[in-house]
């Protein structure tokens, strides 16, 4: 089903909005949470709760693309779920390996409040991720947006573990001199 039509059925306040999501979205709602996360259980609660913010959201809200929308609601939900577990081995080890990884490159929190507003921020790097070529945007955004590990980036990409963990690193210190240079303090 189009997006306009799911969005459409939540509109209209209808039940099918939900089941048409899932079968739209659901698998990679939960696969989203599930990187994040490492639970089954709890990323099949994430997916849920997304659906259920899904329909709190529309109307008024009109998302555009419905895609981007979603996606954005369950990682939410699922970092913010990490936060509620305090618990490394139950929110898994990949979470914490990304975020170390990805810290030198980009400000703590209170630099970002003393030298660039989060929306600069954001710009800023979506600016820097148009600079790169596709397979390596698409293994930034795979490794740090879906917390996806380097092995299963490299399989689905097809390429070796190695080009990844080096193509990596490579552009995380690219981001580091763009932001940089940009003035912004990391």
């Amino acid at each position: 089903m189009e997006d306009e039509k799911i969005i459409l059925l939540y509109k209209e306040r209808s039940e099918n909005a939900i089941s048409e999501t899932d079968k739209k979205y659901g698998a990679r709602c939960r696969a989203t949470a599930y990187n994040i996360l490492q639970s089954r259980e709890d990323s099949e609660e994430c997916a849920n709760d997304t659906y259920l913010r899904l329909w709190n959201a529309i109307p008024p809200a009109e998302p555009s693309p419905l895609a981007a929308f979603i996606y954005r609601i369950v990682r939410n939900i699922a970092l913010d779920r990490v936060k509620l577990l305090h618990r490394k081995r139950r929110a898994g080890e990949n979470y914490t390996d990304v975020y170390s990884e990805i810290s030198d490159c980009i400000p703590s929190g209170e630099n970002v409040a003393k030298s660039v507003e989060d929306k600069e921020l954001t710009a800023l790097i979506d600016r820097f991720l148009n600079t790169l070529s596709r397979e390596k945007r698409t293994m930034f955004l795979m490794r740090y947006w879906n917390f996806c590990t380097v092995a299963d980036i490299a399989k689905r990409l097809g390429i070796s573990e190695s080009k990844v963990k080096v193509t990596l690193m490579r552009t995380r210190e690219k981001l580091r001199e763009y932001l940089v240079k940009e003035g912004v303090e990391v």
